[in-house]
């Protein structure tokens, strides 16, 4: 072999080898913070990338198989996509939460995971606000009736349907009074509300922002009770019919943390009785709603489909702090990283 074809395999082989040795990422769930109007270039400068728009779970060991890293968003990971997953080391969930991911399992099987914490704490708390406000003053009903032409019609010149609630001088329990809990409590305050949050949980950047008492106390003594919270053994199902029976009655439920929070038949029946006055949700336990849901034909229910994360801002955010999370992890300084 001459010389000048020596250094030709020489070279290839070293691009080869190059080749072999950068990073196989594959972004699963992509249209769900990005449905066209941001861009993932950038995680292609750490590593080959592959991205996966939607994702059925029966997909997913294959589509990972040969990945070194993964990043995520709704898509379940457990023992036995780890089982499969062999050349895995780094899973980024794209998320505050991390609870569709068996933990035990990832650190068994050497794998990192990190999750983006507050990137949408002001905008999932807007959306609490947003939720809570259409349930007190029908905006939307009474927008679209307008449009249909009933206010021209109608004699006398003004009609209600639906009562207005005021908001001032009643009061708000806040379950989880971290970030996104902090924005509700903000905006509460602001419309003349008293706060109140669970002792055992306080946030020192809370301001004097909320009154601390026993969780039992934040359930009985709210006029509208917001859940921030995230979901753990101890926090699923905390609202159930032991729990909803010793609230006040008429209570409003505002949840756009978790929908495994609630038990949703107990909530139905609420509901119907009209114990519960109203339910604000931006989650249910099985997403989409199912048409076995018994909330999706609740009385009352002003429901939204789990999107009050989804600013711009909000993505934007989530997509540099994932970017960051994944540079660090290769660099061998992980950050944000769940599970220990």
């Amino acid at each position: 072999m001459n010389e000048k074809v020596t250094g030709e395999v020489e070279m290839a082989t070293a691009a080869e080898s190059k080749a072999a040795d950068r990073e196989k990422i594959v972004i699963l769930d992509a249209q769900f913070h990005n449905p066209g109007d941001l861009s993932w270039d950038h995680f292609g400068e750490l590593g080959e990338l592959r991205i996966v728009e939607s994702v059925r779970q029966v997909e997913v060991p294959k589509l990972i198989k040969d990945a070194t890293v993964v990043l995520t968003t709704v898509t379940r990971f457990t023992r036995k996509i780890f089982e499969g997953a062999k050349n895995l080391k780094y899973l980024g969930a794209l998320t505050i939460g991390y609870d569709l991911i068996d933990l035990e399992a990832a650190k068994e099987f050497g794998v990192t995971v990190t999750n983006v914490p507050g990137f949408c704490s002001a905008t999932v708390g807007q959306h609490a606000v947003a939720l809570l406000l259409e349930i007190c003053n029908h905006v939307g009903y009474y927008g679209a009736e307008v449009r249909e032409g009933r206010w021209v019609k109608s004699r006398p010149k003004c009609y209600t349907d639906f009562p207005i609630l005021e908001l001032d001088g009643l009061t708000m329990g806040v379950v989880g009074l971290g970030r996104i809990g902090l924005a509700v409590a903000r905006a509460a305050v602001g419309l003349g509300m008293r706060v109140l949050a669970d002792q055992d949980h306080p946030n020192p950047r809370s301001d004097r922002l909320a009154e601390y008492v026993p969780l039992p106390q934040v359930m009985s003594s709210s006029d509208v009770l917001v859940l921030a919270c995230p979901l753990t053994p101890s926090t699923e199902r905390m609202i159930n019919r032991e729990s909803i029976a010793g609230m006040k009655d008429g209570v409003i439920i505002i949840n756009v943390a978790r929908g495994k929070l609630i038990d949703e038949e107990a909530l139905s029946e609420a509901l119907y009785y009209k114990k519960v006055r109203a339910a604000g949700l931006d989650v249910v336990s099985v997403e989409p709603l199912t048409a076995h849901n018994p909330l999706g034909k609740a009385r009352n229910v002003f429901m939204t489909p789990h999107l009050a994360g989804t600013s711009l801002a909000a993505r934007k955010r989530l997509m540099a702090s994932g970017w960051e999370n994944l540079f660090q992890f290769l660099k061998g300084n992980p950050v944000n990283v769940v599970g220990g």
